[in-house]
């Protein structure tokens, strides 16, 4: 069994920063690519970063330059520092992780529940 725990989300104004954590936990072999996506009311889930397990990380367009993916693998953790937010950053942030679990031959991709990033003066 396998989970993913996303922490760090809130209420932070326009400007400041917020970090997401997410952990994954349980029967772990290993944890190939991890990342965070986004869902604002009304609007589709989108990708906001990823990192793969080489070190490889994609961003959205939208946030290059403001936010940072890096991840601990000792962990099965991976993060996300928001910095220079802003109201269009206001969305559900869910992590995704694609884990080879322990006894398995394919990896299985899991979601977190979901952190509320709420952005506004």
């Amino acid at each position: 069994q396998v989970q993913v725990v996303e922490s760090g989300g809130g209420l932070v104004q326009p400007g400041g920063s917020l970090r997401l954590s997410c952990a994954a936990s349980g029967s772990i072999f290993r944890a190939n690519t991890m990342g965070w996506y986004r869902q604002a009311p009304g609007k589709e889930r989108e990708l906001v970063a990823s990192i793969t397990s080489g070190g490889s990380i994609n961003y959205a367009d939208s946030v290059k330059g403001r936010f940072t993916i890096s991840r601990d693998d000792a962990k099965n953790t991976v993060y996300l520092q928001m910095n220079s937010l802003k109201p269009e950053d206001t969305a559900v942030y869910y992590c995704n992780a694609e884990i080879l679990p322990v006894f398995r031959t394919s990896p299985v991709n899991y979601w977190g529940q979901g952190t509320q990033v709420t952005v506004s003066s």
